[in-house]
């Protein structure tokens, strides 16, 4: 019987070279193209229903607008939406053209996909917060709940930050997914 012999990655045995330390990459590719896909999709859907969140109400016959762009938490969402999207863009353009599997591809996009990923939570959670006292007040700090006087509004802008969390979701599987490749490759302990 013929030896195994290991080198350089590669084990023959019996003249069949094949690959041993070599992670799945079509799957890996397919699932950072979708998962990219998805994050702008979600994102510029977010942006859109959040910049076309108004409604005036008239309350004692004075006429009162509420719109995005009047509380800072939801400017910030739609900024970090924005970036988020045209990142993601960017990254698929360069998933798609250095489909290589390369270890340093690896660190770029871990690192890459971790900075959105922070930016894209950190906006939810503003947003996140400045909804939830919008919506239900907070008694101690005498802060009136709104939106049942702007139904529309809150609606879609529950709506908005609701696409930004499935962006955030998609951002932190492409965050784990380049984490698993880059230890796999063994760069990452």
């Amino acid at each position: 019987m013929e030896s195994l012999e290991v080198a350089n990655g590669k084990s023959t045995a019996l003249g069949v070279s094949r690959e041993t330390s070599s992670p799945p990459q079509m799957g890996f590719f397919i699932a950072q193209v979708v998962l990219r896909f998805f994050t702008i999709a979600f994102t510029a859907a977010a942006i859109a229903v959040m910049v076309t969140a108004k409604e005036t109400v008239e309350v004692f016959s004075i006429s009162f607008t509420v719109r995005y762009s009047y509380l800072s938490a939801f400017k910030f969402l739609v900024g970090a939406d924005a970036v988020v999207c045209g990142f993601s863009m960017l990254s698929l353009i360069f998933v798609s053209i250095f489909n290589k599997g390369k270890s340093n591809h690896y660190f770029f996009l871990y690192f890459h996909d971790l900075i959105l990923m922070v930016l894209s939570m950190s906006a939810c959670a503003a947003a996140t917060a400045v909804g939830y006292v919008g919506r239900y007040g907070q008694d101690k700090a005498a802060w009136m709940a709104v939106c049942g006087n702007v139904k529309m509004f809150c609606d879609k802008a529950l709506a908005s930050i609701l696409l930004s969390l499935i962006g955030f979701i998609c951002l932190f599987l492409l965050t784990i997914m380049a984490a698993r490749n880059l230890r796999a490759s063994g760069h990452l302990i």
